[in-house]
């Protein structure tokens, strides 16, 4: 399974561009104001540390306002993900990109039948947002392995990419249902590396190693 970051925090993603597990980066337009930032100059910045796919917004509602941002993103690197929303006039951009050879990400996903007109349409990826789901009574790992049924039942090519990641829990169970790639935010990357018994083995190996040298 994919690791993406999500984030628009330039530092964030230098921090952990070495660790060589981040395959790349998701932004949305809360990211992007949160920064303080201009998109443009946040995505430019991102392709010269991650080497992945890079998904950029677009901020427009209408088809021909969806359809000229994509463009002018889709220029700034051959890694830049067009994202765009789950609407009708999104679905009639996603033709548009598709046919036309530029990746995209459809996002704010909550429902198989989403998932399944996404795909119909080309999509590269497939944003569902589980963590939301959860938010509001419905079990949102559910939704990725039933869209995965799906997709496997006809053979389709979408990615399907686990957004609105709450916690390490998400990310065991989307790996669990096969899920192509998740993003996370900076803080639930780190905690992918924790557990406590890590934390008291290395604490009993350094304090035997140091009772070794006494002797």
């Amino acid at each position: 399974m994919q690791f993406f970051l999500d984030t628009a925090e330039i530092s964030e993603i230098k921090s952990v561009a070495d660790f060589g597990i981040v395959d790349g980066v998701t932004t949305n337009p809360s990211l992007i104001a949160k920064s303080g930032r201009s998109q443009a100059d946040v995505i430019r910045e991102i392709v010269e540390i991650i080497d992945g796919p890079i998904s950029a917004e677009v901020i427009s509602t209408d088809f021909k306002g969806m359809i000229e941002e994509g463009k002018i993103l889709s220029k700034i690197h051959k890694n830049v993900t067009i994202k765009i929303p789950m609407t009708v006039d999104g679905i009639k951009a996603l033709k548009y990109f598709s046919d036309n050879e530029i990746k995209t990400n459809v996002t704010l996903v909550f429902s198989c039948n989403q998932a399944l007109v996404a795909a119909k349409n080309g999509a590269t990826y497939v944003s569902p947002f589980i963590g939301r789901l959860d938010d509001v009574g419905f079990n949102g790992s559910d939704l990725i392995s039933d869209i995965k049924t799906i997709y496997d039942n006809y053979g389709l090519t979408t990615q399907i990419l686990a957004a609105s990641i709450r916690s390490p829990l998400h990310i065991r169970e989307v790996a669990l249902l096969g899920c192509d790639v998740a993003t996370m935010p900076y803080k639930i990357l780190l905690e992918l590396f924790k557990h406590p018994l890590t934390d008291i083995g290395l604490e009993k190996f350094l304090s035997d190693h140091k009772s070794s040298l006494k002797k």
